[in-house]
């Protein structure tokens, strides 16, 4: 299924869009490799295999692979067809676990696995700090080499909440592999997950180009929401002000 799927996705895709692609050289021919990007767009993880020969695993929700219905079974093929593994995230701890022993085993089956180090897409298109848990742990469980990889304004083609893409031209720069075998069978040291963690975002930054905020993601979508809710409530507050 993997096959047929990449050939329709993938060639669509770049038919399509026509993503540019720097560093491809970098990514090996065979044998086990992690790639860590940041994360702009729900449509990352289907540009990045779309221009890569060999197959790229990446974690998705498991309500994806379950959801019930037509649409639900349609769904869940497309996941599968495209090479994503699904994680029950219904436990914060659970979810980040369950992760780990995915990449662990993809990455020691010798295939090329996909992760987010920030853990969430970019509310507005900076950099944020990574989480120095699953990328950090797989790395040196496995002792794999890290692939730093930039997407670039693919959140102008599929913004937070947008169903329809836009038509435009995406970008993908691939960085040199990160060896971290010094640290292997260290991924129990926070010190050591949050130095490697820190070296892998440092590099994609170098390679997006992107303005860094070292804080999480997730804590930057809450500083946003709680904004726009103490917005609101200041206009609703002058709205009936000037109806009083």
């Amino acid at each position: 299924m993997y096959g047929a799927m990449k050939v329709f996705i993938g060639g669509s895709l770049k038919l399509v869009f026509r993503p540019w692609v720097e560093g491809l050289e970098n990514i090996p021919a065979e044998g086990p490799a992690i790639l860590a990007s940041n994360h702009l767009s729900f449509s990352d993880s289907f540009f990045l295999p779309a221009v890569l020969d060999r197959k790229v695993t990446f974690i998705a929700k498991a309500e994806y692979f379950t959801t019930p219905g037509l649409k639900g079974r349609l769904t869940a093929a497309f996941f599968k067809g495209v090479g994503q593994l699904p994680v029950d995230r219904s436990g914060v701890r659970g979810a980040g676990e369950a992760a780990i022993r995915s990449g662990i085993e993809v990455v020691e089956r010798g295939e090329l696995f996909g992760i987010y180090p920030e853990g969430t897409r970019s509310p507005d298109g900076r950099l944020y700090r990574g989480k120095p848990g699953g990328l950090a742990r797989v790395a040196l469980a496995t002792g794999a080499p890290v692939i730093p990889v930039a997407m670039i304004d693919t959140e102008k083609i599929q913004p937070p909440g947008k169903v329809v893409p836009k038509l435009m031209r995406p970008g993908i720069r691939i960085g040199k592999p990160l060896d971290f075998s010094r640290y292997r069978d260290m991924e129990n040291d926070r010190f050591v997950l949050r130095a490697v963690t820190d070296e892998v975002i440092y590099e994609i930054m170098k390679l997006s180009g992107q303005e860094y905020v070292d804080i999480y993601a997730t804590a930057a979508k809450r500083q946003i929401a709680d904004a726009a809710k103490a917005e609101k409530a200041e206009q609703q507050a002058q709205k009936a002000a000037g109806q009083a």
